[in-house]
Protein backbone atom coordinates (compact mmCIF):
# COMPACT_ATOMS: atom_id res chain seq x y z
CA UNK A 1 0.00 0.00 0.00
CA UNK A 2 1.34 3.40 -1.01
CA UNK A 3 0.81 6.40 1.25
CA UNK A 4 1.03 10.01 0.08
CA UNK A 5 2.98 12.15 2.54
CA UNK A 6 4.27 15.72 2.52
CA UNK A 7 7.15 17.58 4.13
CA UNK A 8 7.15 21.33 4.77
CA UNK A 9 10.50 23.11 4.78
CA UNK A 10 12.40 26.19 3.68
CA UNK A 11 13.83 24.10 0.83
CA UNK A 12 12.86 21.30 -1.53
CA UNK A 13 13.99 17.89 -0.28
CA UNK A 14 14.20 15.46 -3.18
CA UNK A 15 16.23 12.73 -1.45
CA UNK A 16 15.48 12.38 2.28
CA UNK A 17 17.94 10.04 3.95
CA UNK A 18 18.29 8.19 7.20
CA UNK A 19 20.28 9.91 9.96
CA UNK A 20 19.59 13.52 8.94
CA UNK A 21 17.76 16.00 11.15
CA UNK A 22 17.78 16.68 14.87
CA UNK A 23 17.72 13.88 17.46
CA UNK A 24 15.63 15.96 19.88
CA UNK A 25 12.47 16.22 17.80
CA UNK A 26 9.16 14.84 19.13
CA UNK A 27 9.88 11.19 18.31
CA UNK A 28 13.65 11.44 17.99
CA UNK A 29 15.70 11.31 14.82
CA UNK A 30 13.59 10.87 11.70
CA UNK A 31 11.98 12.49 8.67
CA UNK A 32 8.84 14.34 9.75
CA UNK A 33 5.93 14.51 7.32
CA UNK A 34 2.15 14.79 7.24
CA UNK A 35 -0.60 13.23 5.15
CA UNK A 36 -2.10 16.70 4.56
CA UNK A 37 -0.41 19.08 2.08
CA UNK A 38 -2.14 22.17 3.49
CA UNK A 39 -0.64 21.53 6.92
CA UNK A 40 2.78 20.85 5.46
CA UNK A 41 2.52 24.31 3.93
CA UNK A 42 1.79 25.78 7.37
CA UNK A 43 4.84 24.02 8.81
CA UNK A 44 6.99 25.33 5.94
CA UNK A 45 6.37 29.03 6.45
CA UNK A 46 7.17 31.62 9.08
CA UNK A 47 5.52 34.95 9.78
CA UNK A 48 7.63 36.65 7.12
CA UNK A 49 9.15 33.70 5.24
CA UNK A 50 7.92 31.39 2.51
CA UNK A 51 8.80 27.74 2.02
CA UNK A 52 8.15 24.59 0.02
CA UNK A 53 6.03 21.47 0.29
CA UNK A 54 7.76 18.34 -1.00
CA UNK A 55 5.48 15.41 -1.88
CA UNK A 56 6.34 11.71 -1.64
CA UNK A 57 4.93 8.24 -2.10
CA UNK A 58 5.75 5.70 0.63
CA UNK A 59 5.31 1.97 0.15
CA UNK A 60 4.14 0.82 3.59
CA UNK A 61 3.94 -2.92 2.87
CA UNK A 62 5.70 -4.81 5.65
CA UNK A 63 6.66 -1.71 7.61
CA UNK A 64 6.12 -1.65 11.37
CA UNK A 65 4.13 1.52 12.01
CA UNK A 66 3.21 2.71 15.51
CA UNK A 67 0.01 4.76 15.29
CA UNK A 68 -0.27 6.85 18.46
CA UNK A 69 -3.57 8.23 17.13
CA UNK A 70 -5.11 4.75 17.31
CA UNK A 71 -7.63 3.65 19.96
CA UNK A 72 -5.11 1.52 21.88
CA UNK A 73 -3.08 4.62 22.78
CA UNK A 74 -3.83 7.69 24.91
CA UNK A 75 -2.40 11.17 25.21
CA UNK A 76 -0.13 9.82 27.93
CA UNK A 77 1.48 7.32 25.53
CA UNK A 78 2.22 10.23 23.22
CA UNK A 79 3.59 12.21 26.15
CA UNK A 80 5.85 9.29 27.07
CA UNK A 81 7.66 9.64 23.73
CA UNK A 82 7.84 13.41 24.08
CA UNK A 83 9.44 13.04 27.51
CA UNK A 84 11.95 10.64 25.96
CA UNK A 85 13.18 13.13 23.36
CA UNK A 86 12.05 16.70 24.12
CA UNK A 87 13.44 18.91 26.87
CA UNK A 88 10.78 19.69 29.49
CA UNK A 89 11.09 21.72 32.68
CA UNK A 90 10.94 19.03 35.37
CA UNK A 91 12.05 21.23 38.25
CA UNK A 92 8.75 20.90 40.14
CA UNK A 93 7.94 17.87 42.26
CA UNK A 94 4.65 17.47 40.38
CA UNK A 95 6.38 17.28 37.01
CA UNK A 96 8.92 14.75 38.28
CA UNK A 97 6.13 12.55 39.71
CA UNK A 98 4.29 12.87 36.40
CA UNK A 99 7.31 11.68 34.42
CA UNK A 100 7.81 8.71 36.75
CA UNK A 101 4.14 7.73 36.50
CA UNK A 102 4.02 8.07 32.69
CA UNK A 103 7.28 6.20 32.18
CA UNK A 104 6.06 3.35 34.40
CA UNK A 105 2.58 2.80 32.98
CA UNK A 106 2.45 4.38 29.51
CA UNK A 107 5.71 3.36 27.87
CA UNK A 108 5.73 2.63 24.12
CA UNK A 109 8.12 0.05 22.67
CA UNK A 110 9.33 2.10 19.71
CA UNK A 111 12.70 0.43 19.28
CA UNK A 112 12.95 -1.16 15.88
CA UNK A 113 9.83 0.47 14.45
CA UNK A 114 9.94 1.84 10.91
CA UNK A 115 7.49 4.73 11.25
CA UNK A 116 5.54 6.57 13.94
CA UNK A 117 2.23 8.33 13.36
CA UNK A 118 1.28 10.76 16.09
CA UNK A 119 0.75 14.35 17.10
CA UNK A 120 3.14 17.21 16.43
CA UNK A 121 4.19 19.12 19.54
CA UNK A 122 4.22 22.62 18.11
CA UNK A 123 4.57 25.55 20.49
CA UNK A 124 0.90 25.30 21.44
CA UNK A 125 0.89 21.58 22.23
CA UNK A 126 4.25 21.74 23.96
CA UNK A 127 2.87 24.50 26.20
CA UNK A 128 -0.21 22.37 26.99
CA UNK A 129 2.02 19.37 27.76
CA UNK A 130 4.18 21.37 30.14
CA UNK A 131 1.06 22.77 31.84
CA UNK A 132 -0.32 19.27 32.28
CA UNK A 133 2.95 17.97 33.77
CA UNK A 134 3.02 20.90 36.19
CA UNK A 135 -0.54 20.18 37.31
CA UNK A 136 -1.97 23.39 35.85
CA UNK A 137 -4.01 21.86 33.01
CA UNK A 138 -6.34 18.87 33.12
CA UNK A 139 -5.96 15.69 31.12
CA UNK A 140 -9.07 16.72 29.18
CA UNK A 141 -7.37 19.96 28.11
CA UNK A 142 -4.36 18.08 26.78
CA UNK A 143 -6.35 15.32 25.07
CA UNK A 144 -8.74 17.78 23.44
CA UNK A 145 -5.84 19.87 22.17
CA UNK A 146 -4.31 16.78 20.55
CA UNK A 147 -7.48 15.54 18.88
CA UNK A 148 -9.18 18.83 17.98
CA UNK A 149 -8.41 18.39 14.26
CA UNK A 150 -5.90 16.82 11.89
CA UNK A 151 -3.61 19.85 11.65
CA UNK A 152 -1.01 18.54 14.10
CA UNK A 153 -0.85 14.92 12.93
CA UNK A 154 2.55 13.86 11.68
CA UNK A 155 4.04 10.75 10.10
CA UNK A 156 7.70 10.09 10.84
CA UNK A 157 10.12 7.79 9.01
CA UNK A 158 12.43 6.20 11.57
CA UNK A 159 14.38 3.39 9.86
CA UNK A 160 16.62 2.68 6.89
CA UNK A 161 13.95 0.32 5.61
CA UNK A 162 11.36 3.12 5.59
CA UNK A 163 13.72 5.47 3.76
CA UNK A 164 14.28 2.79 1.13
CA UNK A 165 10.53 2.87 0.40
CA UNK A 166 10.08 6.62 -0.10
CA UNK A 167 9.94 8.26 -3.55
CA UNK A 168 9.93 12.00 -4.26
CA UNK A 169 7.03 12.88 -6.58
CA UNK A 170 6.57 16.65 -6.68
CA UNK A 171 6.85 19.98 -4.87
CA UNK A 172 5.05 23.29 -4.65
CA UNK A 173 5.78 26.68 -3.09
CA UNK A 174 4.21 27.54 0.26
CA UNK A 175 3.18 31.15 0.82
CA UNK A 176 3.45 32.79 4.22
CA UNK A 177 0.65 35.19 3.29
CA UNK A 178 -1.71 32.27 2.71
CA UNK A 179 -0.67 29.72 5.34
CA UNK A 180 0.65 31.62 8.35
CA UNK A 181 -2.60 33.47 9.27
CA UNK A 182 -4.52 30.16 9.18
CA UNK A 183 -2.02 28.49 11.49
CA UNK A 184 -1.94 31.45 13.87
CA UNK A 185 -5.74 31.67 14.11
CA UNK A 186 -6.01 27.96 14.90
CA UNK A 187 -3.45 28.29 17.70
CA UNK A 188 -5.33 31.20 19.27
CA UNK A 189 -8.66 29.31 19.17
CA UNK A 190 -7.06 26.25 20.75
CA UNK A 191 -5.54 28.27 23.59
CA UNK A 192 -8.90 29.89 24.36
CA UNK A 193 -10.56 26.48 24.38
CA UNK A 194 -7.94 25.11 26.76
CA UNK A 195 -8.55 28.02 29.13
CA UNK A 196 -12.21 27.03 29.36
CA UNK A 197 -11.30 23.46 30.33
CA UNK A 198 -8.33 24.27 32.56
CA UNK A 199 -10.19 23.61 35.80
CA UNK A 200 -12.30 20.62 34.74
CA UNK A 201 -11.56 16.91 34.65
CA UNK A 202 -8.69 14.89 36.06
CA UNK A 203 -5.28 16.44 36.69
CA UNK A 204 -1.98 14.59 36.83
CA UNK A 205 -2.08 14.28 40.64
CA UNK A 206 -5.59 12.77 40.35
CA UNK A 207 -4.36 10.22 37.80
CA UNK A 208 -1.47 9.22 40.05
CA UNK A 209 -3.46 9.06 43.29
CA UNK A 210 -6.38 7.18 41.70
CA UNK A 211 -3.94 4.75 40.04
CA UNK A 212 -5.37 5.33 36.56
CA UNK A 213 -3.94 2.86 34.06
CA UNK A 214 -3.95 2.77 30.22
CA UNK A 215 -7.17 0.73 30.00
CA UNK A 216 -9.14 3.22 32.13
CA UNK A 217 -12.11 4.56 30.12
CA UNK A 218 -11.62 8.02 31.60
CA UNK A 219 -8.57 8.43 29.37
CA UNK A 220 -10.55 7.87 26.17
Amino acid sequence: MDKKIYHGSTRIIRSPHFGAGRPYNDFGLGFYCTEYPQYAAEWAVGKDSNGFVSAYSLNCDGLRVINLCGPQYTALHWLYLLLSFRDFDLSSNTARRAREYINKYFSVDHQGCDCIAGYRADNRLFMFSQGFLDGDLSYRSLADALTADDSNRQFVLKSNRAFDRITFTDYRPASSADSYPVKYSREIRAIKKADRYAESGLFINDLIEQEVRPYDTRLR
